[in-house]
């Protein structure tokens, strides 16, 4: 009996020490490369916007190389992103469910606020528009596909066996299998560690559900991300345009001491409500960045 009893406790012990450790503060850098056909001509990309619509043609914006300095302490997280195109500065207040974005580009500085409960009436509402749009475009399949929101698409994580140290941790590669609307699937190849996890922060990829209205689309969304027992390092997707997204975390540290003034707003810009950034870059029409 004693002997059954051991062995219980040692398998529970075993089990419990399998978990990965749960981190509630942390500080890393990461490089995320959007890579574009190498056949596409620029020129006729930002030629071919649709008349009427208004707005920016985002689908090239973020090509290139951009590097990302991400802040974590409990339930506020702080990316910095720079580019050739700027810098762009997220917060995110998970207990408040507010997201605040301070852009900088072009000489030009601006501040977008919002709840997700303004972002849950927007989506709403670019939701309505999107299902007219796709009752006028019913004989084009691959075009009602684009408007559909892939994050509600059944995702599969499927393991592999495969591993490598990516910034000093090792790593396990996994697909990530989305199912499409019209057959077909789309996968996403993720390395992770099941060394740790980080609270309500699972990858850099998680952060574009949290990305306000039409900024959303400036961080390449994942799916699935929740089915990891650990934590993702690496990720390398498709994106729209036929683009292919690259992102790699090149060094992170757990538990560092992060001042809380590094989550304060900048004082000398003016937040303005989210609609006016939809409005000033989306046009009027469902405020749509499309990659």
């Amino acid at each position: 009996m004693k002997t059954f009893l051991f062995a219980a406790s040692s398998l529970l012990a075993l089990a419990v020490s399998a978990q990965p450790r749960k981190v509630s503060q942390a500080y890393m850098t990461t490089t995320l490369n959007i890579i574009a056909p190498e056949s596409e001509d620029v020129q006729n990309l930002q030629s071919s916007q649709e008349p009427g619509r208004g707005g920016m043609n985002w689908r090239n914006m973020m090509d290139g190389e951009t590097k990302i300095n991400t802040y974590i302490k409990g339930d506020l997280v702080k990316n910095i992103m720079k580019s050739d195109m700027g810098k762009t500065t997220s917060y995110r207040d998970n207990k408040e469910k507010r997201t605040t974005m301070v852009m900088e580009m072009m000489g030009n500085k601006m501040g977008f606020s919002t709840t997700d409960e303004e972002m849950e009436a927007m989506q709403k509402r670019r939701d309505s528009m999107m299902a007219e749009r796709r009752k006028a475009d019913s004989t084009n399949g691959q075009r009602r596909e684009m408007f559909m929101d892939r994050n509600n698409m059944p995702t599969e994580l499927v393991k592999t066996t495969e591993t490598k140290k990516i910034a000093g941790y090792n790593c396990t590669k996994a697909f990530l299998v989305t199912q499409r609307l019209l057959g077909g699937a789309d996968t996403a190849v993720v390395w992770y560690t099941p060394e740790f996890k980080i609270d309500n922060f699972s990858s850099l990829g998680s952060m574009a559900s949290n990305m306000p209205g039409p900024a959303r689309n400036m961080m390449p969304s994942l799916n699935g991300l929740d089915k990891i027992e650990g934590f993702a390092l690496r990720y390398e997707m498709k994106m729209r345009g036929n683009r292919r997204a690259e992102v790699e975390v090149n060094k992170i540290e757990l538990d560092k001491n992060i001042d809380d003034k590094e989550f304060n707003i900048p004082s000398d810009i003016e937040i303005k409500p989210m609609r006016e950034m939809r409005n000033m870059f989306g046009g009027g029409r469902g405020g749509e960045m499309r990659f």
